[in-house]
């Protein structure tokens, strides 16, 4: 099932091209109350199975509207927290230290490197057909392109076996990173490096897990200007997330709504004003972002 964000902060089921109103339909139920945010109806998904019954009677009888006349938003607005992997491909950690004079990584046990993790604010989040603006005090941000997953239920000291079960679904990450100023030959530098206003771009919606039961299997490719320049597996990965999540909840308790973002595979590009992205992530779809340089 695909879980999206769209208009006037409604939540819908994306199906054969249609929009169900998803929202509208656990509000009836009593599940959320009018206003609710996505982070509520991730929860209630995830946690009562009685809502999960709604989306699927609202996704096989409801009446949609086409998908090309709603504007996606992020699919959600207010995760508790972004956690992300950072140097998670090995040809990704070569490729950056020619470009930010990368610490060499290749002795680090999984969870030494799982210890780098860092934490992107929300208020970096913008949507499909979003508009990523680059500072006036960048010199070069480069676009990264990850697997992301969503956590369903409050995952505390789970096993890697047991990990999956937490996640709710998935969706695509666009973590835009400054590399100069302040990245070369820096890690403690990332939080701001990567959380300027518009350096989280999350869409176009969230696929259930039960459509994903391999998230460590998936196809993925980004266009720049029409140009491909990254190709990836997921399965490229050094840590994966059974490796994440108990690594993330042996050290705290992750909510409903929480982001683990996988890190970027290698192909990264340096961004100009002008230029458009398109990421495609095999079984879970397309998002594209614009690029404007601050005036």
């Amino acid at each position: 099932m695909k879980i999206c964000h769209y208009n006037d902060n409604r939540a819908g089921i994306v199906a054969r091209d249609n929009v169900y109103a998803l929202g509208d339909a656990l509000v009836r139920a009593g599940h959320v109350k009018d206003g609710y945010t996505m982070r509520e109806v991730i929860d209630v998904l995830a946690n009562r199975p009685g809502a999960m019954a709604v989306a699927r009677k609202v996704e096989q009888t409801g009446k949609g509207m086409p998908l090309a006349t709603v504007k996606l938003l992020a699919p959600i607005t207010n995760p508790p927290t972004i956690w992300c992997a950072a140097a998670n491909y090995k040809a990704h950690q070569e490729e950056m230290k020619g470009r930010v004079q990368s610490v060499d990584r290749s002795d680090l046990t999984k969870d030494d490197l799982m210890a780098e993790f860092f934490i992107k604010p929300v208020s970096s989040i913008i949507g499909p057909n979003g508009t990523v603006v680059l500072p006036k005090v960048s010199k070069h941000v480069d676009f990264e392109c990850e697997v992301c997953a969503v956590i369903g239920k409050t995952t505390h000291k789970v096993s890697e076996a047991d990990a999956l079960n937490y996640v709710f679904g998935y969706t695509i990450l666009w973590d835009f990173s400054q590399r100069d100023p302040w990245g070369i030959g820096k890690q403690n530098t990332r939080n701001i490096r990567k959380g300027f206003d518009t350096f989280t771009g999350l869409g176009p919606w969230i696929v259930t897990a039960d459509e994903i039961p391999n998230p460590h299997d998936l196809k993925f490719q980004v266009e720049q200007n029409g140009k491909m320049v990254m190709t990836a597996w997921s399965g490229d990965m050094i840590c994966n997330l059974h490796d994440h999540i108990r690594f993330l909840s042996e050290c705290l308790t992750l909510s409903p709504g929480t982001l683990i973002t996988t890190g970027t595979p290698a192909g990264v590009q340096r961004l100009a004003h002008g230029d458009k992205l398109k990421g495609t992530m095999e079984k879970i779809g397309e998002m594209s972002v614009n690029v404007v340089a601050e005036r």
